[in-house]
């Protein structure tokens, strides 16, 4: 384990809100590009070094990403990776459909102008970026985030942000689940649609539908990977 970490790559992102923030998304990206690989354990002090952090906010970090089921803290104070299986894929995207269909209903419906208009610059940033999948995906969560936020359960939001967080550990789901970011983009204008147009019955049948579509790829994606050896 101790120079499991000599050879990783990653660096703290500009811009989080804090530094256990920081840590968690260095982590996240760090798993989705291969670089923390699961079964291999690491070392919470040689991570707090490569980033240039105190062991505090590492610690703080990893307890976030245990909660959310992304890692595993040993009792030898490393960490390993753990990469959600098909069956945990079919549970966040039950949790999520419990939660974002009736979300986007009420945005549709008690929302005002200016959140519409929010809404419509979001997917607007979403479409802008189909030929940078980073910012795709970064406009992707930003437009799921406010219709989670606009609907005003801020604990709702909260849940399945952890639970995008998780399913993030598959990668982008354009090369794991075999989508364009424009089709991606295509399965979210409807529920932008009915939003703006107050169509709340529409807006729910829309957010449902992406979702399930959503879930059936990655969990095939997933129960794919493990057939065939892979993490």
């Amino acid at each position: 384990m101790g120079n499991m970490l000599l050879m990783v790559q990653l660096a703290l992102p500009h811009g989080a809100p804090s530094l256990a923030e920081a840590v968690v998304d260095a982590v996240r990206t760090g798993v989705a590009a291969g670089e923390l690989v699961p079964d291999d354990t690491y070392s919470v002090y040689q991570l707090a070094d490569l980033l240039g952090v105190s062991r505090s906010p590492v610690r703080e970090a990893l307890l976030r990403l245990a909660e959310a089921g992304l890692v595993r803290i040993d009792r030898n104070r490393g960490f390993r990776v753990l990469t959600p299986s098909a069956h945990d894929i079919e549970e966040i995207i039950e949790i999520r459909l419990a939660l974002e269909p009736t979300a986007a209903r009420r945005v549709a419906e008690m929302a005002d102008d200016e959140e519409h208009a929010a809404i419509r610059d979001t997917f607007e940033a979403m479409d802008a970026a189909l030929d940078d999948e980073e910012r795709f995906w970064v406009a992707d969560h930003a437009l799921h985030d406010r219709l989670m936020r606009a609907s005003g359960n801020q604990r709702a939001a909260t849940i399945i942000d952890r639970l995008r967080a998780t399913t993030a550990l598959l990668g982008p789901p354009t090369t794991t689940a075999g989508r364009t970011l424009r089709e991606i983009r295509d399965e979210h204008e409807p529920i932008v649609t009915a939003i703006l147009t107050r169509d709340g019955a529409a807006a729910e049948r829309a957010m449902r539908d992406h979702l399930e579509h959503t879930g059936q790829l990655l969990a095939r994606s997933v129960a794919r990977t493990t057939s065939s050896g892979g993490p």
